[in-house]
């Protein structure tokens, strides 16, 4: 049986993938409603965020034969408990990440290492910022820019209570809440970009189903910088970005 943390559209099409290769597996997601998402395909699925002792406890007690970790490449936490628990149970860590993708050396996108640098460049800029990157990090981002008069700052998340009580207590207004889920087609980016006047947006490198990242160059054709936090550099050992190689990793462990 095997073990696989979710937190992707892909990650649910890979979950499905290995299922109907006949091999039994696990789902493993943070919140309820990607849980629907795999539960409508018909995968069994747990809820709720694991510590490492946590890991090592289910990966030993109910005899999983690996883990695939396919969770959103910035869940850093989740990388770093899955392999050091899948280390301590002695069974094999497999990533699968959705696969870079490549920008042209566009000036008006700026690579940012981490969050802090990304507010601190946004706040350097002013003027309408759109972060397009969670509630998870918000703080970061309110703490310098909520309070500048000359910056107008625009979250986008998640449609949940807690999103958007969180906003109220860094005080991002209300008339400067998106709280729409994706994914978003180019027209509705610009759209939005229009309506609030952005001249900066700041989202994070996670990759995408598709060819391009809309809302980076929907931003970019419209004249609007764009801040691009780089993925966390973690030593995962074996990555795949194709579901064949890590069918094909299934196969030879269970076999």
């Amino acid at each position: 049986m095997i073990f696989m943390l979710c937190g992707t559209s892909d990650a649910r099409e890979l979950a499905v993938r290995i299922r109907q290769s006949g091999c039994k597996l696990l789902t493993s997601v943070v919140t309820e409603s990607a849980a629907k998402s795999l539960t409508d395909e018909g995968l069994e699925v747990r809820v709720g965020r694991l510590t490492e002792d946590e890991m090592v406890e289910r990966f030993t007690n109910e005899g999983y034969a690996a883990v695939i970790d396919a969770s959103h490449p910035f869940a850093e936490e989740a990388h770093r408990n899955a392999m050091q628990a899948a280390k301590r149970a002695g069974i094999p860590y497999i990533r699968f990440e959705r696969a870079s993708l490549v920008y042209d050396n566009h000036p008006g996108l700026t690579v940012v290492p981490g969050y802090e640098e990304a507010a601190l460049e946004a706040k350097r800029r002013q003027g309408s910022v759109m972060l397009t990157t969670g509630s998870k990090t918000l703080h970061i981002f309110a703490r310098h820019l909520a309070n500048d008069p000359s910056i107008r700052l625009v979250a986008r998340m998640l449609p949940r209570r807690d999103n958007m009580e969180k906003c109220e207590e860094l005080g991002v207004e209300q008339k400067n809440i998106i709280a729409m889920q994706g994914p978003f087609s180019r027209e509705m980016n610009e759209a939005l970009y229009r309506q609030y006047g952005t001249t900066i947006m700041v989202t994070k490198e996670s990759g995408s189903t598709g060819a391009v990242d809309e809302k980076v160059q929907t931003a970019l054709s419209m004249g609007i910088d764009v801040i691009l936090i780089s993925r966390p550099e973690l030593a995962f050992g074996t990555v795949f970005t194709e579901f064949e190689g890590i069918l094909e990793q299934v196969k030879t462990i269970l076999a």
